[in-house]
């Protein structure tokens, strides 16, 4: 079980995610009309190879769930944000590809969105303490099978 003091630790990080998520959205979503969600698939796909991904690739890159992530490439789609086109190597596997729009989308966010980082997050810390934060942030981002025994059966 928690400590108090690890409990109040935890709820300042949810709170913190909160507060940064919504207002990294607002700010996309006043200056591009684009939704956090959206601007993240985009990033993922312009970041691999051939700008593309197969849906499950996708889904374990991004922040939601594997249904919510169906339907929001229903909606790029409809924008002609990204294509989707068959596994040549799999009858089963669907391959969701950035178009040129969506990339032309992505890099007209992305300097709105470096910027709310830079001054929601960077900017309030130290280069040591962002490097740091990082490290330790880094270690909850690990699989589940390279987590430290917990003891829990």
């Amino acid at each position: 079980m928690p400590a108090p003091d690890e409990l109040v630790m935890w709820r300042a990080f949810l709170r913190a995610h909160a507060v940064l998520t919504r207002r990294l959205e607002a700010d996309l979503m006043v200056e591009c009309g684009l939704p956090l969600p959206w601007y993240d698939v985009l990033l993922q796909l312009a970041e691999a190879p051939q700008r593309r991904l197969r849906m499950t690739e996708l889904a374990d890159r991004v922040l939601l769930s594997r249904s919510g992530l169906t339907r929001l490439v229903d909606r790029l789609q409809q924008d002609r944000l990204v294509r989707r086109e068959p596994c040549p190597s799999d009858a089963r596997g669907t391959f969701t590809v950035l178009t040129d729009g969506g990339l032309a989308r992505l890099r007209a966010a992305s300097p709105v969105h470096l910027n709310g980082i830079a001054t929601a997050v960077t900017g309030r810390y130290s280069p040591v303490e962002l490097a740091t934060l990082g490290q330790l942030l880094s270690r909850l981002g690990t699989a589940p099978s390279e987590w430290p025994d917990s003891g829990a059966k």
